[in-house]
């Protein structure tokens, strides 16, 4: 067994040796022995559960990669596969996010019009009413408002919001654009620029931007997925625990409510 230092396994991934032992201390890798004298002393299942959860991080976010790396160092073999699963489900939701606004755009910027809304005309909307139609509350869509993002007429007679055809085609990719995990400013700018001639470039420029993440995501959870495979392969193969000075042996949260092998189940 080859022992480490903090600093080799800081050194493999260009950060600090205060960020290994605070992963440590958070549980995202096993406790490490200790020397007489006090000095940490890792090993090549630290150094496997360290690519492990850095890797996780691009997947799925640093909560989530957390959360999977103290469940299965508590042995908590159901929640880690419900964890990726629903980090895979949302990518999926995502993808088919893509596809729905890119769909929505090229009807919202074909040549016959800059509003394509089937209802354009003379009906509109009320703020509860497209609420509805975007599953958000009232509240977001008054945040868009003040935003800029939507800037719906008034009814004369009551001085109630009234959503038109335009408003709604506008709320629309607010919303998805929103879902694509862009700040409230930048989509502003980008229905300002659908709204005037020659705005889609900015829009399509997004969505490119917003596919590329999402490639980007992709790839980096089929790394994850071999990497936490090969991390939960070590911990099957490493050796037995080394004895303390006070002669018992030091168990790890890896081997506390430990299942059956888990490598075939991080296949994606």
């Amino acid at each position: 067994m080859i022992n480490l230092r903090p600093s080799d396994l800081a050194r493999e991934h260009g950060i600090s040796t205060q960020a290994v032992r605070n992963y440590e201390r958070d549980g995202f890798i096993p406790p490490a022995e200790r020397t007489p004298s006090g000095y940490r002393v890792y090993t090549e299942v630290h150094a496997a559960a360290l690519r492990a959860y850095l890797s996780l991080i691009p997947a799925y976010g640093h909560a989530a990669s957390g959360q999977i790396m103290n469940a299965l160092h508590d042995g908590e073999l159901d929640d880690v596969l419900g964890i990726i699963d629903r980090g895979h489900s949302q990518s999926l939701r995502d993808r088919d996010t893509l596809d729905a606004v890119r769909k929505a755009v090229h009807r919202l910027t074909a040549d016959s019009g800059p509003a394509t809304d089937p209802s354009d005309g003379a009906e509109t909307r009320t703020i509860g009413e497209l609420a509805h139609h975007l599953r958000v509350t009232p509240a977001t869509l008054r945040n868009w408002e003040d935003s800029g993002i939507l800037s719906p007429a008034r009814d004369p007679a009551t001085g109630y919001r009234r959503y038109r055809a335009i408003d709604v085609r506008d709320a629309d990719l607010a919303h998805l654009l929103r879902r694509g995990g862009y700040p409230l400013d930048r989509i502003a700018v980008v229905v300002q620029q659908v709204r005037s001639a020659g705005g889609t470039d900015a829009l399509a420029a997004a969505l490119d931007d917003w596919q590329r993440r999402l490639t980007a995501q992709g790839l980096a959870m089929l790394d994850a997925a071999g990497e936490l495979g090969r991390y939960v392969e070590s911990l099957d193969h490493a050796p037995p625990e080394p004895i303390t000075a006070s002669g018992a042996r030091h168990r790890p949260p890896t081997e506390h409510r430990r299942g059956p092998p888990m490598r075939s189940q991080f296949i994606v």
